[in-house]
């Protein structure tokens, strides 16, 4: 007689909220991931004011780290000693600008805006002349406030610079207290990396200090020799404004490619002010100095630094003025190097073995 068939149980499988299955483990694990990264990117755009002053913070004490090395050269005393004689010869230099350049800058500041904006509106005159923009347009009238708009706010940096106050002196305080003990803060993050990779990190952080302190020593040479020789020749040539001028030239040195832009379009308008003499020799001017600064200083900073191509430092530049405003603009060239230095290190301690 036939077995009557047994019936059978149906055979569990661990649902959602068994996390002990390798395979709920494995699927966890990859949507933690992905959460994470959403979570980091929402926390960039959200915190992104706060990111950049401590990136310029750091930024700030790679100046001064790197001032105090160059001062080791000279003088056998403490790193203490040679960091504070660094900040304060900087807090001298800003204070000497404000105290007794100040008033005649700041005089100058407002006149400049007025030549360039007498100069802009010369200039949309003649390009409705000859046919080149319709006349009467609103087109054109909004183009031209949006651009003096821009000039205004930027000839007016140095009388409206306390608007910014706050940013600035947490930069300092961030970028003091990290050039006085460099070396905590990378042990306090290499600990919150395993083990194993802590040794990688520290190479990491040494080549891109190392390659940030001379990016930055680099950058201040080319702001210096700008300023001064801008100032010098402008001086010479009778060009009116050459003192405030240099300066917003050695400034605006700070951001390649934008800054030299933005410095040739107000040196050439305040030239042409004075006369058709002095716009030409402003013309004259500034190509020697960019030239001079683009074949010379440029090609020996890179050589001994990091070889960024300029295409790639604007499109770094554009968007981070995009996404950040005057301060990701500012700091996207050494953001830049600081990527591309970690990610060739990387790429170096990663290489197969042949």
């Amino acid at each position: 007689m036939a077995k009557k068939p047994v019936p059978t149980e149906p055979i569990e499988r661990p649902g959602p909220s068994d996390i002990s299955d390798v395979a709920v483990i494995r699927e966890m694990r990859r949507a933690a991931v992905w959460i994470g990264m959403a979570l980091l990117v929402a926390g960039i755009i959200v915190l992104s004011q706060p990111i950049l002053l401590i990136i310029g913070g750091m930024v700030f004490a790679v100046i001064l780290d790197g001032g105090a090395r160059l001062l080791g050269r000279f003088l056998p005393i403490g790193r203490g000693w040679r960091l504070a004689i660094v900040t304060l010869a900087g807090f001298a230099f800003l204070g000497w600008v404000f105290y007794f350049a100040g008033s005649t800058l700041m005089g100058q500041a407002e006149e400049l805006r007025d030549v360039v904006a007498l100069q802009w509106h010369r200039l949309m005159t003649y390009a409705v002349e000859v046919g080149v923009m319709p006349e009467g347009g609103a087109g054109l009238q909004s183009f031209s406030n949006q651009i003096l708009g821009g000039v205004g706010r930027l000839t007016t940096a140095v009388s409206t610079a306390i608007g910014a106050i706050a940013s600035i002196l947490v930069i300092i305080v961030i970028g003091i207290f990290i050039a006085a003990e460099p070396r905590l803060y990378d042990k306090g993050v290499a600990w919150m990396l395993p083990v194993g990779s802590r040794a990688r990190f520290y190479e990491i952080s040494d080549k891109v200090g190392f390659t940030l302190r001379r990016l930055m020593f680099g950058r201040m040479i080319g702001m210096l020799f700008e300023g001064v020789m801008t100032w010098v020749l402008l001086w010479a040539g009778g060009v009116p404004m050459a003192g405030l001028l240099g300066l917003l030239t050695g400034v605006l040195a700070f951001v390649p490619n934008i800054g030299a832009i933005t410095s040739g379009v107000l040196m050439v308008a305040v030239g042409f002010s004075a006369g058709s003499g002095e716009g030409l020799w402003a013309i004259l001017v500034y190509f020697l100095v960019q030239n001079a600064d683009a074949y010379l200083i440029i090609p020996y900073i890179a050589r001994r630094t990091v070889d960024l191509a300029p295409a790639l430092v604007l499109a770094a530049q554009l968007l981070f003025g995009a996404l950040f405003g005057v301060l990701g603009l500012l700091l996207a060239d050494p953001i830049v190097a600081t990527i591309k230095v970690a990610l060739e290190k990387f790429s170096e301690t990663n290489e197969p073995q042949v």
